[in-house]
């Protein structure tokens, strides 16, 4: 009888251990560049509960910038990135033993539009010559892709414009309402906001324009990849998860889901500017960053003048976790 109820009371313990394995929360702390709709999917992540149903907690902070962000994950205050992938490269230049990794795109256009401050209906790139131009932050995914854009177009942003560099990237929207500048580039909402306000128009699409490069990726640096492979695993796929919710989902019901992210744009407008990006393909329907993608990006920072070196598309993107979830 004795030997029978320490079998039970045995049992019983490989059970309890394992209902408690099955039930770990891996806790994840998250830093974006920026507030975006331009994120639309990530929040859906969150807000439908794709990572707790791979077993994530997930902490997202706001850290405002490409440096910021970077310094975060590359001192452990956050174990992945949502940022430019052009970081990277910066770091991997540096000749950083433990350097940034891509593993998951998330956005595969320029998110930015050039707002004019006076409606335009018959606008011509070539009206840009001798504007004030307020432009984005030198180094930066927008400022480079604008510059390729313009010299698509046979503008040379340094000698043909009066272009303004020096202004922070959160500061941007008031700097344009406030100033005598005539053009700027900026994300969603906040282009629709300055439409809707009577301050400026959207006159072009910067992502339209430049064709697909990975402008926003989850990264993580290689020691992590390497030590919390089931961890990533669960992120890409909760990510996946996302992307093919918000493929499938008209703009309105999206913008319901993130509204607790944008609580000063009303729903209409966070619809109008998903449905924006949508139309122009730039949320990635997979988390799999592409050579081609990334060969686009080295030309975009080369035609800028900041690629800093050699950026292997094999050190410097992972795309096993990808490839493998679609694959499931």
């Amino acid at each position: 009888m004795r030997k029978l109820s320490c079998f039970i009371l045995l049992i019983s313990s490989l059970l309890l251990i394992s209902a408690c394995n099955q039930n770990k929360v891996t806790q994840i702390d998250l830093a974006e560049v920026t507030r975006s709709i331009f994120y639309a999917p990530q929040y859906v992540a969150l807000e439908k509960g794709f990572f707790e149903e791979e077993g994530l907690e997930v902490d997202l902070q706001t850290t405002w910038g490409g440096d910021t962000t970077m310094t975060a994950l590359l001192s452990d205050s956050a174990d992945i990135a949502l940022v430019g992938s052009e970081t990277s490269i910066y770091v991997y230049a540096q000749d950083s033993r433990d350097y940034a990794v891509n593993f998951a795109q998330l956005t595969q256009t320029d998110g930015t539009f050039l707002v004019a401050k006076e409606a335009d209906e018959n606008f011509e790139w070539d009206d840009l010559r001798d504007s004030q131009f307020l432009g984005q932050r030198v180094g930066g995914m927008p400022q480079m892709v604008g510059e390729y854009v313009l010299k698509q177009h046979d503008i040379n942003p340094h000698e043909d414009l009066n272009l303004v560099q020096n202004i922070d990237f959160a500061n941007i929207p008031g700097a344009f309402a406030s100033g005598d500048y005539e053009y700027v580039q900026l994300f969603e909402p906040t282009a629709s906001v300055f439409e809707a306000n009577g301050q400026g128009e959207i006159v072009a699409s910067f992502g339209e324009e430049s064709g697909k490069v990975p402008y926003t990726v989850f990264m993580a640096k290689q020691s992590f990849l390497d030590e919390e492979e089931e961890t990533v695993e669960a992120f890409t796929r909760a990510i996946y998860k996302a992307q093919q919710w918000v493929q499938e989902t008209d703009s309105e019901e999206i913008a319901k889901v993130v509204e607790p992210y944008f609580e000063d744009t009303d729903v209409e407008m966070l619809a109008n500017a998903i449905d924006r990006y949508k139309q122009q393909g730039s949320f990635a329907t997979s988390p799999v960053l592409e050579e081609e993608a990334w060969e686009n990006l080295k030309d975009i920072m080369d035609e800028a003048g900041e690629l800093p070196g050699d950026a292997p598309y094999e050190d410097l993107v992972n795309t096993e976790y990808a490839e493998q979830i679609i694959g499931e």
